[in-house]
């Protein structure tokens, strides 16, 4: 039967190296199920709820893969684009969490008809490279600034607007969560360092027991008052009714303060990012697993992209930000997966995930933050892979990513790298490397700044 649907002599596999590759793939990105209802929370949403979304759009996302395209290529709730959703559409512009669902949504339907045709392919190659890469790397950035704070290692300051907290003061509570966040990040980034596979997840789990440590001997002290609860996980039944907070919310949302204009933004922001972080995921997953064909093209993309939009609009019905295919797909590729049952497995071990449903969403906020620093680092590597030569490329690309974190905003940072592009090649009589979509895109960044 698995050698009939997803062709393993033919890919040159067997079942064995395909589950183990699957087994990979989810132990290297099983620290979303304790990241993205800790950051989705902060919006708002109920964290089981969240994590039991999560858990469940990974397994369709996954699966739809697996069955449509026949790729070892994982989905979850993408890094980055939960940031955006918690910190800038909820937290600076403050919508109503439904309303960003809604966008979500919404997002994923366009993607479902663009990867009918030819569209999608067509807008992300009409993207200048060094901006695609500038736009990561800022996205990257972002997510390890708000790590940091999360952690407590970053906090406001009257003088400089941020500083690095003050350990001794609150020791018990803020200056040994900041401690422990760092020696998580240390552990990540050794264990990363030697290959060990599932470092992320290690790194958390670490780093929340020897919080718990800490407790046991007084050293973390519990200020409810404060937001310092105890550290201790609650082993109870899963409620799976929790998933009725979420499931549907996208269409229930408060819209009396948000404008189509407005809406069309953030909406336009998700489709920027989704597009760049899914093609450019698959295209460097692809690249390590010798999938690209002789023109440099994934073979079979078309299904690829139909459903990565298909958990995206999924996902938002079940209540979590955008699906997206994960860059850690790479590690279950790196242990001989090359095809769909690879991302079965991978699937099905999300969907065991949810009966340990309370377990994932009594990690701290600490335990969580070294995960975020460190997926920063991986992202914010594609920096270098722009053609600092070209200044034209350079500038844009270094514009996008300083103004994410500085800004605290994705969609600022591509705002700024879309306009400064457009500008510059302009300018320096260029204009024949500015796609006419690129014209467009910055005219509408433009008229945002001046009626929004």
């Amino acid at each position: 039967m698995f050698e009939k649907l997803f062709k393993l002599k033919e890919n040159n596999t067997d079942v064995r190296t395909e589950v183990i590759g699957g087994i990979t793939t989810f132990m290297t990105m099983a620290y979303i199920l304790a990241v993205n209802p800790s950051m989705l929370s902060a919006a708002g949403m109920d964290a089981t709820a969240v994590l039991m979304a999560t858990c469940l759009a990974s397994f369709i996302g996954t699966a739809a893969m697996a069955l449509m395209a026949n790729y070892p290529f994982a989905l979850a709730p993408g890094m980055g684009l939960n940031a955006y959703f918690a910190f800038t559409v909820c937290g600076a512009y403050g919508y109503d969490w439904r309303v960003a669902l809604l966008a979500v949504f919404v997002e994923g339907i366009i993607f479902i008809i663009l990867s009918l045709t030819n569209v999608r392919e067509a807008i992300f190659n009409a993207i200048p490279s060094g901006l695609k890469k500038g736009v990561s790397a800022g996205i990257g950035l972002f997510i390890a600034f708000v790590g940091l704070q999360g952690a407590h290692v970053i906090v406001n300051s009257d003088s400089t607007l941020t500083t690095y907290v003050s350990f001794a003061s609150e020791f018990h509570t803020l200056g040994i969560c900041a401690l422990l966040a760092i020696i998580g990040t240390l552990l990540i980034a050794v264990l990363y360092t030697m290959n060990v596979k599932g470092s992320i997840l290690i790194g958390i789990i670490v780093t929340w027991i020897l919080g718990m440590i800490c407790q046991a001997v007084g050293i973390y002290t519990i200020d409810v008052e404060n937001g310092f609860y105890s550290l201790y996980p609650a082993f109870a039944i899963t409620d799976f009714s929790a998933l009725s907070k979420t499931f549907g919310q996208c269409f229930l949302g408060d819209f009396s303060n948000v404008s189509i204009a407005n809406f069309a933004v953030v909406l336009l922001a998700f489709l920027f990012v989704d597009m760049f972080d899914t093609i450019g995921t698959l295209v460097g997953v692809a690249t390590k697993a010798d999938m690209l064909d002789k023109d440099e093209k994934l073979p079979n993309i078309k299904p690829a992209l139909l459903a990565d939009a298909i958990a995206t609009s999924v996902g938002a019905v079940l209540g979590t930000s955008t699906t997206t295919t994960f860059v850690e797909s790479s590690a279950g590729v790196g242990a001989g997966a090359r095809t769909g049952l690879a991302s079965m497995v991978t699937g099905f071990l999300f969907l065991i995930a949810i009966f340990f449903a309370p377990i994932f969403t009594a990690i701290p906020g600490f335990a969580t933050a070294p995960a975020l620093i460190f997926v920063g680092f991986l992202m914010v590597s594609s920096i270098i892979k722009v053609d600092f030569d070209d200044l034209s490329e350079a500038i844009p690309a270094y514009l996008c990513m300083l103004a994410m974190p500085l800004a605290y905003s994705i969609s600022e940072g591509i705002a700024i790298g879309v306009i400064s592009y457009v500008a510059v090649n302009v300018c320096c009589g260029k204009a024949k490397k500015v796609t006419p979509l690129m014209y467009v895109l910055s005219v509408l960044f433009i008229c945002k700044y001046i009626f929004l």
